[in-house]
């Protein structure tokens, strides 16, 4: 049978490519600060495992988006034999944080705290240097507690599900670093540099099917290089 155009059939093709370009990578959600009240289960969920199993003082905490959360069930053993006290609860944002600093980090009394937050707050269309001043301030509510306590900053991942706001994520990984370069306890953890490959991209083997969070293999990629950052700093000889 000869070939027959069928300019339908190409008209409905065509008409599809936005959208499959556009389920590629996931745009900026619209500026906003969604409101950190929608996460009180979560922190009522950990206060109420911390009344029948206390944890003890002086571990160091590591909390975020869900990049941590997601971390929760390896995570004690990945940074052994540090003593941690996981917190993380997905789909946090910096603001949600320092929103609930007194009860997912103060309470503890830690040494020392590991944060992972940005991911978000890059998506919901903060500017970077806004999200690096909630930061500052999330910074200055911790040590006004503990003006010894040592603050780790991990950075802020590459993803292909967001590889659109990847150089807003830069950017802001960068006034963060900067930020940490000038106060001897911040500290500043490049995970970001190491998931991306030759040509920049995220190496897309490190991510499950959502092409956003992380499989086993992100993580034995961040344990490599946050486990001994922290063994440098914060573990306490016997």
């Amino acid at each position: 049978m000869p070939f027959q155009y069928r300019p339908f059939v190409c008209s409905v093709i065509v008409g599809l490519l936005p959208a499959v370009v556009a389920l590629a990578t996931e745009p900026p959600a619209k500026n906003r600060r969604p409101d950190p009240k929608r996460f009180e289960q979560a922190i009522v969920a950990f206060e109420r495992r911390d009344r029948e199993n206390p944890p003890p003082r002086g571990a160091v905490v590591v909390t975020g988006s869900s990049s941590v959360r997601m971390w929760h069930d390896t995570i004690r053993r990945d940074l052994a034999p540090l003593t941690i006290i996981p917190r993380g609860f997905g789909g946090s944002t910096m603001n949600d944080l320092l929103y609930y600093a007194d009860r997912v980090i103060v309470r503890y009394r830690p040494r020392a705290v590991v944060i992972y937050e940005g991911d978000n707050d890059t998506h919901f269309g903060l500017a970077p240097a806004e999200i690096r001043d909630t930061f500052t301030r999330l910074v200055a509510k911790l040590h006004q507690h503990d003006p010894n306590m040592r603050i780790y900053f991990l950075a802020i991942k590459p993803s292909p599900r967001r590889q659109a706001i990847w150089p807003q994520a830069r950017q802001t990984n960068r006034l963060i670093e900067e930020l940490c370069r000038n106060d001897s306890r911040l500290f500043y953890i490049d995970v970001a540099t190491p998931m991306l490959d030759e040509a920049g991209n995220p190496k897309t083997e490190l991510f499950i099917d959502d092409r956003l969070h992380m499989n086993r293999k992100g993580y034995e990629l961040w344990t490599k290089i946050v486990r001994p950052v922290l063994l440098k700093h914060e573990q306490v000889a016997k």
